[in-house]
């Protein structure tokens, strides 16, 4: 009797303490979410919530420490609770939790926040996009435009100062990649106000807008905007030219900047996700650029080409039927293949999103140093869907061969699907269901785009050798990386290594080494993530036998929404064990 009073006395209180941590833990990312809508009010607006559509957030150094300072009393909550004592799909929260309260403490500690731009994006890009993507059918939602717009210029010299700090401390962009940086920042500087990309919203007014306001409305706007947004964007650019171009760093590498082994460590972890050296990461990409290249070869001798493999890359590069001859022509021809891709998702998912997607060209502002194309997603609370991008710049650069697996990458079953879907995961929580993993959502990316085989998308061997030479591209993307940032590779070395492996224009080629270069470790993500998902599904599929079924072996990966490859791996292993004894 005595023992088993003492059984029932530790389970009672192994179940106390669970629902005290369960209550903690859930109490802990209620005040957390609080203060990231507060701190970062884009964040409320895409998730619906009134009260924030009139603000924008603050950057300034005493905005970065007051964020460090939350969050590192954060990890201290965090690390009295066990994931042990937590329900599974809790315990699954508390992962992804803990690790994105690692970042943002990292990002602080190694001050990477004092480089708030890469080669292909960055703040001043982002703003000049809120006219078109700000639902407008009140006065109030162009009176909340206007207010963000007043409170531009005052971070835009936030901007300033932390760049400003950056060059006193060497946190800087390499001075190699900034030639034509500024050409997105000059666009914005319009003498004429209807040119303007912040004026746009007040060109055409919703049809509940009253005729007495319009005109209040419109004065407000031009003073805004040719007194506040348009000085402030000038004078970005002359510190860009004056002072950041000039004084910008000279090294190359992550690792060579302050603090720069563990700023790059740091980053492959923000993006892989893996517990993998920089060394380890290289070999693993040597490894698969070989496997690639026996593949490719195998297409080119199949293709009875005379000639040696560069020689094919060199007519692939050079002969006109591979290209479009007009803008139209190229979004016409992804357009095609996304219509036929969509059709034929149901082999391959049970459950697909609700959301629709669009195809559209890239912004001209941004196009001459954009990649090749990308996804741009939509809030569930906004009046629009997801788009394509296809980039129609320099289209004697844009290979219509690859664009069946940019299309599967970018839209559907890649970025789209997998996006749409985690935006309607309502029982996870909102730090979850808005945080993109890196190594997850581009892993799944590529991995979709092979997903075009099984699904009979690529009608040419010239189709599936693009397909190949997206994968290599990517497989290039774990030597070049690591090669630039920890093993002290030039620009030169990254370029000639890129361009000798892959079908990539020139013009490609140097838009993506100088986006490796600028953005340490995101290039790593693509690759480790398709390579674990692919590991995964073998053993799955090896475990599973004749019982595999393929749509609930996706409809499973994508249901968990971002989830770092850990996660991942743990989750899928259990999937598999439910599936044999169920």
């Amino acid at each position: 009797m005595r023992l088993f009073i003492a059984v029932v006395a530790i389970a009672v209180s192994i179940n106390t303490h669970a629902g005290e941590d369960s209550d903690v833990f859930q109490a802990l990312l209620k005040r957390d979410w609080e203060f990231r809508m507060n701190e970062f009010p884009s964040l409320a607006r895409d998730n619906g919530v009134e009260g924030y559509a009139d603000r924008i957030a603050h950057v300034a150094e005493k905005d970065q420490l007051r964020r460090y300072e939350f969050w590192k009393q954060v990890n201290l909550d965090l690390a009295v609770i066990s994931c042990d004592r937590l329900e599974h799909e809790e315990c699954i929260n508390y992962r992804i939790f803990a690790r994105q309260v690692h970042q943002f403490i990292a990002n602080y500690e190694t001050r990477g926040y004092l480089i708030p731009f890469t080669s292909d994006w960055g703040f001043y890009m982002s703003w000049n996009r809120w006219g078109e993507e700000t639902e407008f059918s009140s006065v109030d939602d162009y009176r909340n435009y206007l207010a963000r717009l007043k409170e531009l210029p005052v971070v835009m010299d936030e901007y300033i100062g932390l760049m400003r700090e950056g060059l006193r401390t060497g946190m800087t962009q390499p001075r190699v990649i900034l030639d034509g940086r500024e050409v997105p920042i000059r666009k914005q500087l319009v003498e004429v106000l209807e040119r303007s990309a912040f004026y746009q919203p007040f060109l055409s007014f919703d049809e509940n807008i009253p005729e007495e306001v319009k005109p209040v409305l419109l004065a407000d706007a031009k003073s805004t905007i040719m007194e506040g947004v348009i000085p402030a964007y000038q004078r970005l650019l002359d510190f860009f030219a004056d002072e950041y171009v000039p004084g910008a760093r000279t090294s190359l590498g992550a690792s060579e900047l302050p603090n720069g082994e563990r700023f790059y460590k740091e980053q492959i972890y923000l993006y892989a996700t893996v517990d993998m050296t920089a060394d380890e990461i290289h070999q693993l990409g040597l490894s698969e650029v070989a496997r690639i290249r026996a593949e490719m070869d195998a297409i080119i001798k199949g293709l009875e080409f005379e000639g040696s493999f560069a020689a094919f890359l060199e007519f692939l590069r050079t002969d006109p039927q591979f290209y479009a001859k007009t803008p139209h022509e190229l979004l016409a021809e992804a357009s095609y293949f996304a219509k036929k891709t969509d059709g034929r998702l149901p082999q391959l998912f049970g459950k697909l999103p609700r959301q629709p997607y669009g195809v559209a060209p890239v912004p001209d502002n941004i196009a001459p140093f954009f990649t090749s194309g990308r996804y741009v997603g939509s809030p569930l609370s906004a009046r629009r869907g997801g788009y394509y991008w296809v980039n129609t710049y320099a289209l004697e650069s844009r290979t219509l061969y690859t664009l069946p697996a940019l299309t599967l990458h970018e839209a559907a079953p890649g970025h789209h699907l997998q996006g749409a879907l985690a935006l309607e995961q309502g029982e996870q929580p909102e730090f979850r269901r808005n945080d993109y993993i890196s190594a997850y959502g581009e892993g799944w990316a590529l991995y979709a785009e092979k997903l075009g085989v099984e699904m009979g998308i690529y009608e040419t061997p010239y189709q599936d050798f693009g397909r190949l030479t997206y994968e290599m591209w990517r497989a290039c993307r774990l030597v070049i990386d690591t090669g630039i940032h920890a093993k002290g590779w030039t620009r030169q070395q990254a370029l000639d290594y890129l361009a000798s492996n892959t079908a990539l224009s020139i013009h490609e080629v140097t838009t993506e080494i100088d986006r490796y270069i600028s953005w340490p470790a995101q290039a790593l993500s693509y690759k480790l993530g398709e390579y674990t998902i692919w590991q995964l599904r073998h053993e799955a599929e090896s475990r599973l036998g004749e019982g595999f079924d393929i749509r609930a072996f996706h409809d499973f990966i994508l249901a968990l929404g971002s989830v770092p490859l850990e996660v991942l791996k743990d989750e899928v292993k259990r999937w598999v064990v439910e599936q044999v004894s169920g």
